[in-house]
């Protein structure tokens, strides 16, 4: 080789390694990710996918639970209203041997001056508390509230009456009893109300 040629080798700048200078702000890039998050990422891809199939078996649980207390609530509330059903079921029925009871007791009444009725009283009254037991294991309640202070929810005042004895806005007489079927009022009673004494 001549002196020309390794001079122009010899004065040749040096190329830059590609890689080097590449590689390099790649890693400081890595450098700064970590540095911003404070904790390298070790989750393996494994447990990334069974993080995320994960979560639609929990919203499916989540559903599915909700689903039966819907259907449980479903169950109990058609088992009532089942219930109330067969309760006032007889209803109407009761309702309309109410006026013959009404009839019965008048008649009973009415013999009570009669003295050569006293057979057939004392046989009507038999007739008469086999009606009511009836009634009553049917669920049915007389109401007759003498004495007791005017409710409006169960009673019908018909009039008002100066009274010494009874007590302002108590009853003082049941012209007609009421009937409640089951804890349901299906006819109020008809009563005299206590105005309080009489003002002199």
């Amino acid at each position: 080789m001549n002196k020309k040629e390794s001079d122009t080798q010899s004065e040749a700048p040096e190329s830059p390694n590609l890689d080097e200078a590449t590689s390099a702000p790649q890693s400081d890039a890595k450098i700064s990710d970590t540095q911003k998050t404070g904790k390298l990422n070790t989750e393996s891809p494994k447990e990334a996918k069974q993080s995320t199939s994960d979560s639609p078996k929990e919203d499916f649980k989540s559903l599915y639970l909700r689903s039966l207390a819907d259907l449980e609530n479903f169950r109990k509330r058609v088992a009532k209203d089942k219930q109330d059903i067969i309760k006032m079921a007889n209803g109407s029925l009761i309702e309309s041997l109410l006026p013959v009871i009404d009839t019965m007791k008048l008649g009973l009444q009415a013999a009570d001056n009669k003295p050569e009725a006293a057979d057939i009283k004392k046989g009507f009254e038999m007739v008469l508390e086999q009606l009511n037991r009836a009634l009553q294991d049917n669920g049915v309640s007389e109401l007759s509230p003498e004495g007791s202070l005017f409710d409006p929810n169960l009673h019908e005042s018909i009039a008002y009456q100066a009274s010494e004895t009874v007590p302002e806005d108590h009853v003082i007489q049941t012209v007609r009893s009421g009937y409640t079927l089951n804890d349901r009022l299906i006819r109020a009673a008809n009563v005299i109300v206590s105005s309080g004494k009489e003002s002199s």
